[in-house]
């Protein structure tokens, strides 16, 4: 089961978020999402769990919990979607300008 983690601290490291999970069973994978640009965290992730049952158990038992001072939001992840991500018609000529610049 993949599982979507927010409000990460940004000085966690993939190696802190696994350890938290392995409390509650097998982890495949642990992955804190960086910014493309400054290769800072994001503040979000996502943590990879074979078994069902252990992940439903961490994310019951982690959703409002602390984790380094901040208390993570944690869910199924949900699959991702080819859907453009908001209303990319930006900006440009307004047909209902007037002369006065309204």
């Amino acid at each position: 089961m993949n599982i979507y983690v927010a409000n990460i601290p940004f000085r966690a490291t993939e190696s802190e978020l696994k350890g938290l999970f392995e409390q509650f069973g097998e982890v495949i994978s642990a992955k804190i999402i960086l910014d493309k640009f400054t290769q800072r965290s994001r503040g979000f992730g996502f943590v990879e769990m074979p078994d069902s049952a252990s992940a439903q158990t961490a994310i019951s038992q982690l959703n409002g919990a602390d984790f380094m001072g901040k208390n993570l939001v944690v869910n199924e992840a949900r699959p991702r979607t080819d859907a453009p991500r908001g209303d990319r018609q930006g900006g440009g000529f307004r047909k209902n300008f007037n002369r006065e610049g309204y």
